[in-house]
Order: structure tokens, then sequence, then C-alpha cells
């Protein structure tokens, strides 16, 4: 794998995409933590291009611990699309593509996620081929201390109409969750032609 993309790197192109600042990203914002994605070895890199195929496999996830923080604290993770069914009509934001908690703080290089309590399994991205690129973003939030362990009925179901115009303010505010690390993604279908 490459080695980790540099923060001035990840925050101006979130910017640039419009995502910060964002209804779930602040402007004030400033990452603790290095959040690593890669499928089947690809980094997800400030808004590279995946198409479909490339993330049918759940992705490897890591981070680098936060400085000061307690070895008991945890984290939860989320994928979701702001830009559902496309990025010119949005009706369906934010679609819920994967949500994880109880992530343990990680001492190793290993997938972070094995071992946490998965709410929404992972339903990779499939815009269609005629949609302009989608926006995925990984959001990693640090649970606050003594947090109830969350149940899949906690976030919705897990069916495709389900997933649609979650919440995700609101679920990350009724939880206590700070954000600590971002990463995202353009996605397109297979067939996709820019």
């Amino acid at each position: 794998m490459t080695s980790q993309i540099e923060t001035s790197t990840l925050m101006a192109s979130l910017s640039k995409a419009g995502l910060l600042p964002s209804p779930l990203i602040p402007s004030t914002f400033e990452p603790s933590v290095q959040l690593s994605i890669s499928f089947n070895g690809k980094l997800v890199a400030a808004g590279n291009l995946f198409r479909a195929g490339e993330c049918k496999v759940t992705p490897c996830v890591t981070f680098t611990p936060e400085s000061n923080t307690h070895p008991s604290t945890s984290y939860t993770l989320l994928l979701i699309d702001p830009d559902a069914p496309t990025p010119s009509d949005p009706k369906f934001a934010y679609w819920r593509h994967w949500v994880v908690s109880a992530i343990s703080c990680p001492f190793s290089s290993e997938d972070a996620i094995k071992g946490g309590n998965v709410l929404t399994e992972y339903f990779g991205p499939g815009p269609k081929d005629d949609s302009a690129p989608h926006r995925y973003m990984f959001l990693l939030y640090r649970e606050p201390t003594g947090m109830a362990k969350l149940a899949k009925e906690d976030v919705g179901g897990e069916e495709f109409a389900q997933r649609r115009s979650f919440a995700t303010k609101a679920w990350v505010e009724k939880y206590g969750l700070e954000l600590v690390g971002v990463n995202w993604m353009l996605g397109v279908g297979d067939g996709w032609e820019e």
C-alpha cells in the first residue's frame, strides 16, 4: 500500500468537492487520525476514481491512533453517498452503504474493522453508467466513553430502499459521536465514459 495522504491535500480536495464545509464536515474540522481505505490494494486518496466493479468487496480500513487516547477508546465508521441517486438530483442523500461501530483503537496495520459491530452490512457503490461521478464519504467518529452497544435497529434496515435518506447528522448527534477522520472517493458505473 502507498503512504498516507497528506492532511492538507485531503482538506483541499474536500473543499474543492463541496464536502467542506458540509452538514457532516464543519469548516473547523481538523482530522486527528489518518484514515486509510483500500480496495484490493488500491488506496482511496482524496477523491480518486473507482469503478463499481472495483468496490464489490469490503475494503480494508486502517487508521492511526489518536495521541493521548485511552486504549479502550472505540470508533464508528460510516460510508455514505451524498449524491444518490445522481449528483444533479440527490433526493436520497445520504445513502447508507456501511456502518460499523465499536471499532477498537488500532495498534497495528491490520484491518481495523475486524471485531467491530457491523450495524449495516457493506453494500458497494453502484452508480448508474449514465450518472456523473458520485462522492463517497468515509467518516470515522470517536464514540463517547461508556456508549452503549448499538444494534442494527439503531441505524435502520438493510433493504435497498431502507438505506435511502439516512439522517446522518441527526444520528451522529443522537449518539454523541465526534468526527476524527475523513477520506473520500469518486465512484462511477463500470460502463461510465467521461
